[in-house]
């Protein structure tokens, strides 16, 4: 299912072209990320999901500058693709303007006494279908 999380864009997120520097958009997705699987359900008194993740990959294509600050943009976000120890997010940002970048990122399974990669289990799996756009 494809959510829609609103993520602020301030003012100071612009560089010296006048437009929202690049490496926001990244930080737009993980704002979205971080709404859909940990402050969303603890708000709802659920416990936040997939806190054991890293990002080992993340790609944006820029397709509208935006110039502006000081407006919410909107960042549609679902889970893509489902693997072995690993999930891909993909991202839509757009506001009134337009689409403005699409992005995805890949998520590992980390076994935080290790510190290293682990593969999904059958519940986080069930739990990540749900996501599925």
């Amino acid at each position: 299912m494809i959510h829609i999380v609103k993520v602020h864009v301030r003012w100071d997120d612009q560089d010296a072209y006048g437009h929202v520097n690049n490496a926001k958009y990244l930080t737009y997705m993980q704002e979205a990320r971080v709404a859909l699987f940990w402050v969303g359900p603890k708000e709802n008194g659920q416990v936040a999901k997939f806190t054991d993740v890293v990002v080992a990959h993340a790609e944006v294509d820029y397709l509208l500058p935006i110039f502006d600050g000081g407006f919410d943009i909107d960042v549609k976000i679902w889970v893509s693709k489902i693997g072995n120890s690993s999930f891909e997010t993909s991202y839509e940002l757009i506001s009134d303007k337009g689409l403005h970048a699409r992005g995805k990122t890949v998520q590992v399974m980390i076994d935080m006494s290790t510190m290293k990669a682990r593969r999904i289990s059958e519940a986080e799996k069930s739990l990540l279908e749900e996501y599925v756009g």
